[in-house]
């Protein structure tokens, strides 16, 4: 019962400044990680970067020091950023995330939503 709703993908030369965005709503319990995953053609869907609410942060190797994921809790909303994009980050972008409840004798409960993904093109 949670929605993502990403936003900011598109055309992006080599080089130049993208910004993804994506906002959950809803019912929500306790957003505990957000995160971006990819998925280019003929390949699986892979992570790109998660961080928690504490702000814990996890990249791909193919995107560390290039990528940087932020989060504003208080919006639910997870941010990727990247001012020196290439080709082979072209990709349709998901915005992931974890819901979380933990009660009393019953321990925590945990669900996961996903965007519907936006498309980043990375060309000149």
């Amino acid at each position: 019962q949670v929605q993502l709703v990403e936003s900011g993908g598109g055309l992006v030369p080599p080089g130049g400044s993208l910004r993804l965005s994506c906002a959950a709503s809803g019912s929500i319990f306790s957003i505990t990680k957000m995160g971006w995953y990819r998925q280019a053609p003929g390949k699986q869907r892979e992570l790109v970067a998660v961080i928690t609410s504490g702000g814990t942060t996890n990249y791909a190797d193919s995107v560390k020091g290039r990528f940087t994921i932020s989060r504003d809790n208080a919006k639910n909303t997870v941010y990727l950023q990247s001012n020196s994009p290439k080709p082979e980050d072209t990709a349709v972008y998901y915005c992931n995330a974890e819901d979380s409840l933990e009660r009393a004798g019953y321990g925590i409960a945990r669900a996961e939503y996903w965007g519907q993904g936006t498309q980043v093109t990375v060309s000149s």
